[in-house]
C-alpha cells in the first residue's frame, strides 16, 4: 500500500464526501466537477485496495475503513491547522482561525459581542460561527468540524473536554408591564396561566419545562411556538405572554430594559449548565487558546 495517497489533496475531497454525504453535494463545496471527487475516492480505494464507502439509493456513507481513514484524515488537518496557526503566532498572534458552534442562544448577542471585544487586541483572527441545536454541538466537536463547541447542557459527554462550566438558570422573561414584571421569583405554578411562548420538545429548556410541570400536574398549552429564540423573546416583549431563556441569551436586552427576566424557583429550572467543549486529547492552536483565554476573564468578571 502507498503511504504518499495519504498525504495529498484526495484526502480533502474523501473528507468533504463524508461529510456531506454524496459526490455532488461534496463537488459543490469544493468547486470542482463531481467526476473529479469521484476519481479521488476511486484513487484512493485503489491504493488502500479497499472500499471506503457504502453506495447507497441516498448517498454514500463511509464503511468501518472509511471510518477509520475519516479519523486519521480529520486528526492530519487539525495537526496542519494547529502547527500554521502557531507558527504564524510567533509574529504575535496576529492572523489564526477559530471556529465555533453554538445553540441559537449564545449566537445572538453573547458570542457576537465577545467576538468583537477579542478583535480589539487581535484583529488579524477570522472567526466562523455554526448555529446548530444543542444536541449537534458535542459530534461536531468531536469530530473536529469546529473547535470550541459553546451550548448547553445537562449531562456530560463522551471524548469531550469541558473548559468553562457553570450553572445556566432558565428565567421568566416578559414585557416590562407584565402583571408578574414586579416579582423577585417565581414558580411555574405562577406562570401557566398566562399565555406562553416555548420552544419545541427538541430543546433542553422544554424538555426541563415539560418534566417540571409534569412532577407538579401541571397543564400548559403554549400559545405560541417556535423554534426561534429571538421569535419568542420578541413576542413577550410586545406583551403576548411570557416566555423562557437564560441570562446570557439576552444580557443586552435585559439591561436596556427592554424585557424584564425574572429568575425561577423550580429546581427542574436550575439544571442546565453554560459549557465550553473542545475534543478531548486535542491540541489547540494558539487563537483558539487566546479565545478561551478571553472567554474566561469575561465571564469571571461578570461574575
Amino acid at each position: 500500500m502507498s503511504q504518499r495517497v495519504l498525504q495529498e489533496s484526495s484526502l480533502r475531497h474523501f473528507l468533504e464526501v463524508v461529510r456531506t454525504g454524496s459526490v455532488t453535494a461534496a463537488a459543490e463545496r469544493l468547486n470542482v466537477a463531481p467526476s473529479a471527487v469521484s476519481r479521488h475516492i476511486a484513487r484512493l480505494e485503489s491504493e488502500l485496495d479497499t472500499l471506503l464507502f457504502e453506495r447507497r439509493a441516498r448517498g454514500m456513507v463511509p464503511n468501518a475503513a472509511g471510518e477509520l481513514l475519516a479519523a486519521h484524515a480529520k486528526r492530519a488537518w487539525q495537526d496542519i491547522e494547529r502547527v500554521t496557526d502557531d507558527i504564524l503566532a510567533l509574529r504575535g498572534l496576529q492572523t489564526g482561525q477559530v471556529r465555533v458552534a453554538s445553540t441559537e442562544g449564545f449566537a445572538s448577542e453573547f458570542l457576537p459581542n465577545l467576538i468583537a471585544d477579542f478583535q480589539r487586541d487581535y484583529a488579524g483572527i477570522r472567526f466562523a460561527l455554526d448555529v446548530r441545536m444543542q444536541a449537534e454541538i458535542p459530534q461536531l466537536v468531536r469530530d473536529g468540524d469546529v473547535d470550541i463547541g459553546v451550548t448547553l447542557s445537562t449531562s456530560s459527554e463522551r471524548h469531550i473536554n469541558v473548559e468553562l462550566r457553570h450553572p445556566s438558570p432558565i428565567l421568566a422573561i416578559m414585557a416590562k408591564d407584565h402583571p408578574l414584571a414586579s416579582r423577585r421569583q417565581l414558580a411555574l405554578s405562577q406562570l401557566v396561566g398566562y399565555p406562553m411562548a416555548l420552544p419545541g420538545p427538541y430543546s433542553t429548556l422544554r424538555q426541563l419545562f415539560d418534566i417540571s410541570c409534569s412532577r407538579q400536574g401541571l397543564q400548559c398549552e403554549p400559545v405560541f411556538l417556535s423554534n426561534r429564540l429571538d421569535a419568542m423573546i420578541a413576542f413577550a416583549a410586545a406583551g403576548g405572554g411570557i416566555a423562557l431563556s437564560g441570562e446570557a441569551a439576552l444580557r443586552t436586552r435585559l439591561k436596556a430594559g427592554l424585557v424584564v427576566g425574572v429568575p425561577l424557583r423550580d429546581r427542574e429550572m436550575n439544571e442546565r449548565h453554560f459549557e465550553v467543549q473542545t475534543m478531548a486529547g486535542r491540541t489547540l492552536s494558539g487563537s483558539c487558546r487566546a479565545f478561551l483565554d478571553h472567554l474566561r476573564e469575561v465571564l469571571r468578571r461578570e461574575g
